[in-house]
């Protein structure tokens, strides 16, 4: 490999979307993208030396924060399928360096805390940082259902390079140029590639913005759905989508609907869309391999 190659830079956040712009909701108010570059300039100068960086947080924003503060400094986004105490303890054999960055009600789990502080800095303008493209941006572990989890690396590159396709994708189920403007609700948590590529990333490589939260209930679904602006995109499983079209309660719009973990069937896909007014897309991806393709499952089974 050439040493042009091996200097390829990509960036933060992509190309498109003004920093004005949001990146993020919580509880329904904005948070810019600019504002994201400051977190992230003020939280990566706190970062220890090592990695990679396990985030232990419920919020979207704080999760897509600590990676990018890791990228910063050249480390990685630590991604377990869970954190149990036998979870933490295979971590640390594999990582001997990792450190978790954490909320305060975070428990001690075996591994160095560094305390995520309240964002919002004051700090002036920040630049959009470039991370070399061969970086290992994420180790992503295996659920363990064939054996021992296994990590994963990610180099960044490739990963602008898929989500550079499902944007594209996704954009086009839209009817839209792009994901510029569109919000997305995830009920599946960030640590997982799933939750990873189609809600985080999405909006830092992607152009779209996420909702902080992680909605569980059908409840809370429909609350964090009617707190971000139309359109919406819901990136769900086939359990949430399940048990969100069968409560009975009434559904904001949704614009799509995106779907993955397990084969869901063309009748619930039907109802699915029926029930939110928009089109239903599943994804076919794997821990290894992240995603590979999609289909609108009312049309037919073909990927």
């Amino acid at each position: 490999m050439s040493d042009s190659e091996t200097t390829t830079t990509f960036p933060l956040l992509a190309d498109g979307p003004g920093l004005d712009t949001p990146l993020a909701w919580r509880r329904g108010q904005p948070i810019a993208r600019a504002q994201y570059l400051r977190d992230v300039a003020a939280l990566a100068v706190t970062l220890p030396e090592g990695g990679p960086v396990l985030a232990m947080t419920g919020d979207r924003y704080r999760f897509a924060l600590a990676l990018g503060a890791a990228l910063v400094r050249g480390q990685a986004g630590l991604m377990p399928p869970n954190h149990t105490p036998d979870m933490v303890e295979r971590l640390r054999g594999l990582f001997p360096q990792a450190y978790v960055l954490a909320d305060d009600e975070a428990p001690e789990i075996g591994l160095p805390v560094v305390r995520l502080a309240e964002e919002g800095a004051l700090a002036a303008e920040a630049g959009v940082p470039q991370i070399a493209g061969d970086h290992e941006a994420a180790q992503v572990l295996t659920s363990g259902s064939t054996g021992a989890p296994m990590p994963h690396g990610k180099r960044w590159d490739l990963l602008h390079t898929n989500l550079r396709a499902e944007a594209a994708r996704l954009a086009e189920a839209l009817g839209r140029a792009d994901l510029q403007g569109v919000t997305v609700v995830g009920t599946v948590p960030a640590h997982h590639m799933y939750g990873f590529e189609s809600t985080v990333l999405l909006a830092l490589l992607g152009g779209a913005a996420f909702a902080a939260e992680r909605p569980f209930f059908p409840g809370d679904i429909v609350q964090v759905l009617a707190s971000v602006p139309r359109p919406r995109v819901l990136v769900t499983t086939p359990f949430h989508l399940k048990t969100l079209v069968e409560s009975g309660l009434a559904l904001p719009p949704v614009d799509l609907t995106l779907c993955a973990t397990a084969p869901l069937s063309p009748q619930l896909a039907a109802r699915a869309e029926a029930a939110l007014g928009g089109p239903l897309v599943e994804i076919y991806g794997c821990t290894e391999a992240g995603q590979v393709a999609t289909r609108r499952t009312t049309e037919g089974p073909e990927w």
